[in-house]
């Protein structure tokens, strides 16, 4: 229980209604949730607006509503406070309910397009690996300091967040390492976090069916940044054109990390084959078991980290050096016949090439890529065919199958994907809506040596259609494939 007065500190509010010494139970924004005691949140979402339910989540205890606009009829024996934002104010209430735990521990944020996972996962391992103890926010999972607890968002919602940092604080964690999705930043999701630092990976094509323009969804990365303050580290990709603008007008301690231009921190690649990365990092020649430059990418950001929080070099390269990267990130196996099958999350286009030329940087010789790859229903349709272009250059076999097609039809999106390839490629293309039939027609294609990859779905264990997920393990079928094989 804690008092409203406590929680509401740091809340600009235009008008009260009632007494600040109420005592509020729990904080809650859906009025399902809604138990006798709590306070209500009402927001006004893209699909549905919690002011509507005002009244059932007074019914069903509600004894504080925060609203944008007050009803037409306040009960007398609950408190209202009006805000300019609800969304906005949920993050510093959830922070304040539970006693500001991101305050209490070294909170370090990472955002961009590609990485966030597994930069987010080897930080959360490397530390742990060190001694400390830890928690993990990623879009696989959420673990404190080893307990997993199940991922639905990329980053959850601000009361979810904050009882988990509540969590984390209060098993004894030094360190929390979390993925900061664009969507977070323009909901307010991290509203009321204190940050020690923020990662920023990289930045291309992806989320335009929310935020419009490539403008907007930069501005919602660097919301991320803005807000850092001076006491963090702001530790940006100098090779990639945004770095800098993530830097612009941050409080925080500005570091870059680079293969290519000039950086705080620079490494360059040795030997990059299946087996793993050698790499020279601040001219120390190590050995990685993760794959491709953009792993390259990922581990030179993990270990800039380590040193910004005044880790040990050489402890953090032999312990780096050990590690594995995230589920569905560039995982492979080999079938008994010598066929090398990859599981991959990438699903946008800049993440698909980069796969893709990693594998083709890899290959020995005259080994056939076979790419199966879909997208996402109910969501951005411009990468559809940017997505199938560049898997098609750079695939001897492309089969476009299904994503998620959550509510549109699978044939409708992969007529999107087609748009996309080019006359010269089509007879090396196959459309097969069944994501199953698809993987099974691409190992029956592959001979010795071949190299199938799985584009899109990486760690997902379900295939959402029609509002229901079903299971589907882009891994569990390549392995049963494989069994197959001889």
């Amino acid at each position: 229980m804690r008092y409203l007065s406590e929680i509401i500190d740091g809340v600009a509010f235009t008008e009260l209604q009632g007494s600040a010494d109420v005592e509020i139970s729990s904080v809650v924004f859906d009025s399902r949730k809604v138990v006798p005691g709590c306070m209500y949140v009402a927001i006004k979402g893209t699909a549905v607006d919690g002011h509507d339910f005002i009244d059932q989540a007074i019914a069903a205890g509600a004894v504080c509503v925060i609203c944008e606009e007050l009803p037409a009829h306040t009960a007398n024996e609950v408190d209202f406070l009006m805000v300019a934002d609800s969304a906005k104010a949920l993050g510093t209430i959830a922070a304040n309910f539970y006693e500001n735990p991101s305050s209490n521990l070294k909170l370090v944020g990472v955002t961009g397009t590609n990485g966030k996972t597994t930069i987010a996962t080897l930080l959360y391992k490397l530390f742990r690996d060190m001694g400390y103890k830890c928690g993990l926010l990623s879009t696989v999972e959420n673990q404190v300091n080893g307990r997993i607890v199940p991922s639905t968002h990329t980053t959850p919602d601000p009361v979810a967040l904050n009882e988990l940092l509540a969590q984390m604080v209060n098993e004894g964690c030094d360190y929390c390492f979390m993925e900061v999705s664009s969507h977070a930043v323009s909901q307010h999701r991290i509203e009321g976090l204190r940050f020690s630092g923020a990662i920023f990976s990289n930045l291309t094509h992806d989320h335009l069916d929310y935020h419009k323009t490539f403008d907007a969804y930069l501005k919602a990365k660097k919301a991320f940044f803005d807000g850092l303050p001076k006491s963090a580290f702001a530790l940006t990709n100098s090779d990639d054109k945004n770095g800098n603008v993530m830097l612009q007008n941050t409080s925080a301690y500005k570091k870059t990390y680079g293969l290519k231009s000039m950086a705080d921190y620079r490494a360059r690649i040795i030997e990059n084959q299946f087996g793993g990365l050698l790499l020279n990092i601040d001219n120390e020649e190590v050995w990685f078991k993760l794959v491709g430059t953009f792993n390259a990418y990922n581990l030179l950001a993990v270990y800039a980290t380590a040193m910004l929080l005044d880790q040990d070099r050489s402890k953090v390269l032999v312990s780096l050096s050990k590690l594995t990267g995230a589920e569905g990130r560039f995982e492979y196996i080999v079938s008994p016949n010598k066929v090398i099958g990859i599981v991959d999350y990438a699903h946008t286009p800049d993440a698909v090439q980069n796969v893709l030329s990693t594998i083709h940087d890899i290959r020995k010789g005259n080994e056939k890529v076979i790419t199966v790859i879909g997208c996402g229903g109910d969501r951005d349709k411009t990468k559809r065919p940017v997505m199938a272009k560049v898997a098609s250059e750079w695939s001897d076999k492309l089969i476009m199958t299904s994503d998620n097609p959550r509510t549109e039809d699978p044939a409708h999106i992969i007529k999107d994907m087609e748009a996309g390839i080019d006359p010269a490629f089509k007879r090396q293309t196959l459309s097969i809506a069944d994501r199953h039939e698809a993987i099974k027609t691409a190992c029956m294609f592959a001979q010795p040596g071949d190299i199938i990859l799985l584009a899109g779905k990486g760690h997902e264990k379900y295939q959402e259609i029609n509002g229901v997920k079903n299971h589907f393990d882009d891994m569990e079928e390549l392995t049963e494939q494989f069994k197959q094989m001889s």
